[in-house]
């Protein structure tokens, strides 16, 4: 494509999404989430990198994060969604529209993974926000069964790094993907559960519910 046409193409961009601005100002809809016709003219012209979404669950809000490669990020929200937002943007892209209906498809997948209804996600992931030690950390502990735990020296060894079980702590304690990818299935070799990137109640809950026991 030529010099030329990249700026036209840009240009009709801009202006279709200024076009759908005009239309939500004159028909708002539900707060905080961007219309469809933003979303889609933004994506169209290339202005859109990463689509979020918060989500009410039995561990407390998450937020959702998605790429064109797949979901990038669940977080915890503590109190403070913004400190989530400015993280994604810093680490990904700051090209971000909260467009809850590019999450529909982890929304529902969670909603179901909580009724107890799923017992693996099948959303495709973009991974970009893991190190490669991180990701064979990860890929270890997404072999361990729902319901099933496993040890931190066990996983480090599955990841190649047999004495390496405290480095395989940090990562599991950095996942981006935290349930989805269940860092939560990891304990200390006596049995102890361990720390966990959401806190231990979390943790708690998470094994209850894999469990078949009513969320603590």
């Amino acid at each position: 494509m030529s010099q030329v046409d990249s700026n036209h193409t840009s240009d009709e961009g801009t202006a279709a999404v200024e076009r759908a601005l005009r239309e939500a100002i004159r028909h708002p809809g539900a707060p905080g989430a961007q219309p469809p016709a933003i979303t889609d003219a933004a994506a169209a012209a290339g202005l859109l990198d990463v689509a979020y979404a918060t989500v009410d669950s039995p561990v407390g809000t998450l937020v959702l994060a998605t790429t064109p490669a797949g979901l990038a990020r669940l977080a915890y929200v503590d109190g403070d969604e913004d400190a989530v937002l400015e993280d994604l943007a810093a680490r990904l892209s700051p090209r971000m529209l909260c467009a809850p209906a590019r999450l529909d498809e982890p929304r529902r997948e969670l909603e179901e993974y909580f009724s107890g209804r799923r017992r693996r996600f099948d959303v495709p992931l973009d991974l970009r926000l893991m190190t490669d030690f991180t990701r064979r950390v990860l890929t270890a502990t997404a072999a361990i069964p729902y319901g099933a735990v496993s040890t931190y020296r066990d996983v480090a060894q599955r990841a190649g790094s047999p004495r390496g079980f405290r480095a395989a702590g940090n990562a599991l304690g950095s996942n981006p993907l935290p349930i989805v990818l269940p860092c939560h299935r990891v304990l200390h070799s006596g049995g102890g559960l361990g720390g966990y990137t959401g806190g231990v109640q979390r943790k708690r809950t998470l094994l209850a519910i894999e469990r078949g026991q009513p969320p603590v």
